[in-house]
């Protein structure tokens, strides 16, 4: 008997097609989906990315909590009775979004298992990326936190190789991705080239051996 060919879902077609609740909005470079404390409402799924996730502390110091790329929601925990955002979301270089109302979102999951599955392996995924951001600024040097967010953007360990790191990302950015400041970033930056582990061409390319830095004891 034959094998019956199974359809890969598709989760950027589905969504255009849920109808009812979703909105595709074309973002420009530093186009906030939302802002901290904004009423949370909606799911967010990024067709075409990337996007920034900041916060603020009662001080006024933010902290990038994370960067996503097509294919991840981001606003989800509006699924679970969080009233206000705890973030702000911000397109980076400009973006492609889905927004899908909190009832819309909940009716797809409901009625489309194939979805529910898709958004089920995204929270996991999240959940996992949480406990070793969590992990690694806790028990890491900056140098190999750095390396460690540098490997992550290049895609390390997907497809066999590293890839050249597509979205533009300043110093800045990455030193409040890692809790550092941006002259330190500047300066691994420079020891990280000087040593062939990255290279400047167009484009930031991060090479395997940069994975050393992140071994190293």
């Amino acid at each position: 008997m034959a094998r019956k060919d199974l359809t890969v879902f598709d989760p950027h077609t589905f969504l255009t097609k849920v109808g009812r609740g979703t909105t595709v909005i074309h973002c420009k470079k530093n186009t906030r989906l939302f802002s901290q404390g904004d009423r949370a409402n909606a799911v967010f799924y990024i067709q075409e990315g990337p996007v920034k996730v900041t916060v603020v502390s009662s001080h006024g110091k933010e902290a990038v909590v994370g960067i996503l790329e097509s294919g991840a929601f981001v606003g989800e925990a509006c699924l679970n009775g969080q009233k206000v955002c705890m973030a702000t979301a911000t397109s980076i270089n400009g973006s492609t979004i889905i927004r899908i109302t909190r009832a819309a979102m909940i009716r797809a999951l409901q009625n489309h298992p194939a979805f529910s599955k898709q958004f089920m392996a995204h929270l996991l995924t999240r959940n996992i990326r949480v406990v070793e951001d969590l992990v690694d600024q806790l028990f890491n040097s900056s140098e190999k936190r750095l390396a460690r967010v540098l490997l992550l953007m290049a895609h390390f360990g997907k497809n066999g190789r590293p890839e050249t790191v597509m979205t533009k990302i300043s110093q800045k950015t990455l030193a409040e991705m890692i809790g550092t400041t941006r002259s330190r970033v500047s300066f691994f930056m420079n020891k990280f080239r000087d040593l062939g582990f990255v290279h400047y061409n167009g484009g930031l390319q991060i090479h395997s051996s940069l994975l050393t830095v992140v071994l190293h004891d």
